[in-house]
């Protein structure tokens, strides 16, 4: 499948609690799932142990379905749609309403 989502780019998320926002992604993890900043974010209780002493909670990003992200359009500031188009040996990823380059994606 191709790679539509990048780790580095700033996306919209469609659906879910964080619906509207937007976040640079931090990881791809498998084939489906993308750690996104300040999104999903979730509270985790630690044990207390000799490296943490009091134990407590912290606040961590869970992972996010790839089908609930979309590339932002640097024209729009919008989520948009992602085609491929392949000029001068080198595939790019395009924004399907406006155009706008999203970046390299290979050499081919």
């Amino acid at each position: 499948m191709p790679a539509r989502i990048k780790k580095d780019d700033v996306v919209y998320i469609s659906s879910g609690n964080d619906k509207g926002k937007t976040g640079k992604v931090l990881r791809l993890l498998s084939a489906d799932k993308v750690l996104v900043e300040g999104i999903n974010v979730k509270w985790k209780h630690l044990k207390p142990s000799q490296a943490n002493q009091r134990g407590g909670r912290i606040q961590k990003e869970a992972p996010v379905h790839i089908s609930k992200v979309q590339p932002v359009d640097p024209k729009t500031g919008k989520g948009t749609r992602v085609k491929f188009v392949t000029t001068n040996g080198e595939k790019h990823r395009i924004a399907v309403k406006t155009g706008s380059d999203l970046g390299i994606v290979s050499k081919v």
